[in-house]
């Protein structure tokens, strides 16, 4: 067989493949594939004659010339598709002209072995080259061969040949796929006529969508999906809630009137933006509930968050089975192609923490962004490519053809279903109006929108197609059109009886939520008592602080776990003594934890060791799933590294999470700033905009000390700026027994909000810094801790501070001998704690000033929101100077500014301190 090597198109490696394939024939015929088997059987015949004088005849060479042909087919044949209803294809060589493999237009009559290979037995060449331009050249493109599966491009590769991509529907389906096309296409006109000039974000062009949605839902809940949650941006949005989710045309109709509601303060979203819920029965008859996520005009932002609701979904309603759920992520061209958060999302994929069962994913493929030529989109050959990253499978299909959309979805989710793998439809289309339907697209594509104005709908597409096949009559048809717009007219009549409506709005939350109700300011006086008894802390400490002794831990582990243990039979805990312990009282009462970010398992700074490492092994031991036989699960991943992308997911898992604390931890706290869409477009606003509570936590490590302008601060400002309503909880703790009953906290109230923890690093090994189990075991979160060393009749002074700065404040205080200033830690900034502060501010009588201190810049930090809110007492403030960058990148010029700072607020100089001389002038002004 050495002389297949002289085959132009076949490269050493296939030659080598295909020996080794010959080599297991010869030895076990029932080994090898049965494509294979077919093929060298007849192989085996056509060598005993032809050969005349015991060499290969070129009839036989012939043979591999058509399989390298066949194998040009499965891997180039998506170059050369009718994918494009619009304009013609580029031209990409080389091509696929028999030529090219050495073979000529003489050998089209001649009869292959070759032929079974795509399982139609000897065939003709002109007969194999038809089966194989029908498969791989028509309708739809197929991308597979990069997969490194074979099992799953042995799958794909019989089902796609077998069925020669061509479909072959009942009638009665012929009748379904009509019906869901002519519901897009006549909605659309509808809205297009009733609503002229209104945005809607239009699926023309596209409308094919509506019948893949329908199609991929059907056949999924055949294979066992009970649920689906899809993510989709605003194209097409409207008709996939009133065609897939069987939202109310009314309800519709009076958005685009634009009713009042009942509440001023209720901000509300456009229409194009909202989320939605429905069970719904396919046309196979089986019930499935769907979930369409609420999303910003940050395209792909949703993704991850759908992810992470499905996964919820799967851990805690389906025990872990991936097969029961399913997430559907609709993509347009520019965005899949441009936005780096699909990357993020995409390698999530097949991670343990984040894996979802596979993934559908359907571009609706413009051929156009906003005004952007696809050309100018990507540098890619297609838009879809980002899909080889994690090797699945794409099926590019021209959005005229409804009939091999149906059938290409249908497969994409029997082979999800099969291989628990992403897989991706590019589906083909158009933009028939400009971006919105106020824009006008002959500005930027004149040459593009001539043609798309001649072209007829995929509607009149279709209905022509089936009257030729006279599977239908036109008059059939027609009234089918008439009789839903005149459902639609009827629905839109009703709605502009009712303009003047007030729309009430409920805020009760269903499903999951349903034990949760909306927070009111008088919530958060005070923080519901989340101690734990001294009896069951130190079994809870026994369980979470030991090591098995078969387990061989690292040395330096197993002292620091034998130490916690000792500090906490000892009546005292530091900073992660103090969070463990609120992990095990959580799952020790049946809650669950799940926690992930870059690093979380050991901690960016060494200090939680969740996750301990065999030293001689990959074996791990996690004491936090070991404190008893009832308790609820605890879960700990370390993600990659990406925050957009986890973030999304974090918050897309806890809002299917309400009994369950879901914290993401920053490696730092400015890298938070990745993931800021999430933060603005979601977690801050969801409520307000879409009625939806979530109680994700960020833990932000956060303090200056001297580690430069990227590690110092985690923007403290930024968040407090988001603050309005009740919407978030920023917090800055100062002690072990604080953060304890704040994380407890979260999960005991009958509400939810996010949580935003700016956490220490030097507080975590500062002596000072501890708690007692006595303050474990009675209490509550404290929004505002009193000075406790100093009597409130001496003191002339106040000073508020947060975060680790208080103990560096205390400590020069007493080194100074300082008499008549109180140090008062507000460790919640918001919800601002007014009744709080001002309980503590009465007992200082003889207070005569009062002094905001933080060690951010006065640009930053909590300053200008103190100006707002704090309004109590005449504020001053001491604060490093105005910056551009949060800090220094200097450890000395760092020391020199916190002696500013002390110098300030203590009132006594610090000048022998300061190693740098001519500095002074410049640090100490005051902000």
């Amino acid at each position: 067989m050495k002389d297949l090597e002289k085959h132009s198109y076949l490269g050493n490696g296939d030659v080598a493949a295909i020996e080794d394939i010959y080599t297991q024939f010869q030895e076990d015929p029932e080994s090898i594939d049965p494509g294979w088997k077919q093929f060298f059987e007849g192989f085996e015949f056509a060598r005993a004659n032809y050969s005349t004088d015991g060499g290969d005849s070129g009839e036989f060479h012939a043979e591999f010339k058509v399989v390298n042909l066949i194998n040009g087919y499965r891997q180039r044949g998506h170059l050369f598709t009718k994918t494009n209803p619009v304009r013609d294809r580029r031209s990409y060589t080389p091509t696929l002209d028999i030529e090219n493999y050495g073979l000529e237009k003489s050998d089209l009559e001649t009869v292959f072995q070759a032929g079974s290979q795509i399982g139609i037995g000897e065939a003709r060449l002109k007969d194999i080259i038809s089966h194989l331009k029908q498969t791989y050249c028509g309708s739809v493109g197929v991308e597979y061969l990069y997969i490194r599966n074979p099992k799953a491009v042995s799958w794909l590769q019989k089902k796609i040949e077998a069925s020669k991509t061509t479909p072959s529907f009942t009638q009665d389906e012929k009748w379904h796929i009509l019906g869901k096309l002519n519901e897009a296409v006549s909605f659309e006109q509808f809205l297009h006529t009733k609503f002229v000039g209104q945005k809607r974000f239009s699926l023309e062009g596209c409308e094919a969508f509506i019948p893949a949605l329908d199609a991929v839902i059907d056949e999924g809940a055949k294979l066992g999906i009970e649920e689906f949650v899809i993510g989709m941006a605003h194209r097409g949005r409207l008709n996939v809630l009133t065609n897939i989710f069987y939202k109310s045309h009314g309800d519709i109709f009076s958005e685009f009137e634009g009713h009042a509601h009942d509440e001023l303060n209720f901000a509300g979203d456009v229409k194009y933006h909202l989320g939605y819920s429905a069970d719904v029965h396919t046309s196979s008859g089986k019930e499935v509930h769907l979930s369409l996520s609420a999303n910003p005009s940050h395209l792909e932002a949703v993704d991850g968050i759908v992810e992470g609701m499905v996964r919820a979904k799967i851990d805690n309603r389906h025990k872990g089975d991936n097969s029961k759920v399913a997430p559907i992520i609709v993509h347009g061209d520019a965005s899949i192609a441009g936005q780096g958060i699909v990357y993020e999302v995409i390698q999530m994929s097949q991670l343990d923490g984040y894996k979802t069962g596979g993934t559908i994913h359907i571009v609706i493929n413009n051929q156009i962004g906003f005004t952007t030529n696809y050309l100018d989109a990507r540098s890619s050959t297609y838009c879809t490519d980002i899909a080889k990253v994690t090797l699945s499978p794409v099926f590019h299909v021209n959005a005229d053809d409804v009939e091999a959309v149906a059938m290409i979805t249908r497969l994409a989710m029997e082979f999800r279903q099969e291989f628990k793998r992403d897989v991706f439809i590019d589906l083909l289309g158009y933009r028939k109006h400009g971006h919105n339907e106020g824009d006008e697209p002959k500005f930027t594509q004149p040459i593009l929108y001539k043609a798309i104005a001649k072209h007829p709908n995929p509607l009149e597409i279709y209905r022509k197609k089936l009257l030729e096949s006279e599977d239908i009559n036109d008059g059939m048809v027609k009234q089918i059109e008439l009789d839903f717009k005149a459902n639609l007219q009827k629905k839109l009549d009703k709605a502009r009886a009712k303009k003047d409506k007030i729309v009430t709005i409920d805020r009760s939350l269903g499903g999951t939520w349903s034990a949760k109700r909306t927070s009111t300011p008088e919530d958060f006086e005070k923080s519901p008592n989340t101690g734990v008894s001294k009896a069951t802390l130190k079994k809870l400490a026994a369980k979470t602080f030991s090591i098995p002794d078969q387990f061989k831990a690292f040395r330096k582990v197993q002292k620091l776990f034998a130490e916690r243990l000792k500090m906490f039979n000892a009546g005292k805990l530091d900073w992660a003594i103090g969070e463990l312990m609120a992990y095990a009282s959580l799952v020790n009462e049946g809650f669950m934890v799940r926690i992930s970010g870059q690093d979380v398992e050991r901690g960016t700074f060494s200090h939680r060791h969740a996750v301990i490492k065999h030293e001689d092994s990959e074996e791990e031991y996690i004491p936090l799933k070991n404190i008893s036989a009832k308790q609820g699960k605890f879960e700990i991943y370390n993600s990659h590294l990406s925050e957009f992308g986890v973030v999304g997911f974090e918050y897309g898992y806890a809002s299917e999470s309400p009994e369950r604390l879901v914290i993401w931890e920053a490696q730092f706290g400015d890298f938070s700033n990745e993931c800021q869409v999430i933060i603005d477009q979601f977690l801050s606003s969801a409520e307000d905009k879409w009625i939806r509570q979530n109680g994700l936590v960020m833990l932000l490590p956060h303090g200056y000390e001297g580690q430069g302008s990227e590690h110092s601060s985690a923007r403290l400002e930024r968040y407090l700026q988001l603050c309005a309503e009740e919407n978030l909880q920023i917090v800055n703790c100062s002690t072990p027994a604080n953060y304890f009953h704040l994380l407890r906290r979260q999960l005991h109230r009958d509400f939810c909000k996010p949580l935003i923890v700016f956490t220490p690093k030097s507080l975590l090994r500062n002596p000072a810094c501890v708690s007692s189990v006595d303050e474990l075991a009675k209490g509550r979160f404290q929004e505002v801790i009193d000075d406790p060393d100093i009597v409130a009749e001496t003191v002339r002074k106040l000073v508020f501070c947060t975060g680790k700065i208080y103990y560096e404040i205390v400590e020069q205080r007493k080194k100074k001998k300082v008499k008549g200033i109180a140090i008062i830690r507000i460790e919640q900034m918001y919800p601002f704690p007014k009744t709080q502060l001002s309980g503590i501010i009465a007992r200082y009588k003889n207070a005569e000033s009062y002094v905001w201190l933080q060690e951010e810049p006065g640009n930053m930090g909590a300053w200008t929101f103190m100006m707002r809110h704090f309004n109590e007492v005449p504020l001053e403030v001491v604060a490093r100077p105005d910056s551009a960058s949060p800090a220094t990148g200097s450890s000395k010029i760092h020391q020199i500014e916190q002696l500013e700072l002390y110098e300030q607020v203590l009132e006594k100089s610090f000048h022998k301190e300061k190693e740098l001389k001519g500095l002074l002038s410049h640090f100490a002004k005051k902000v």
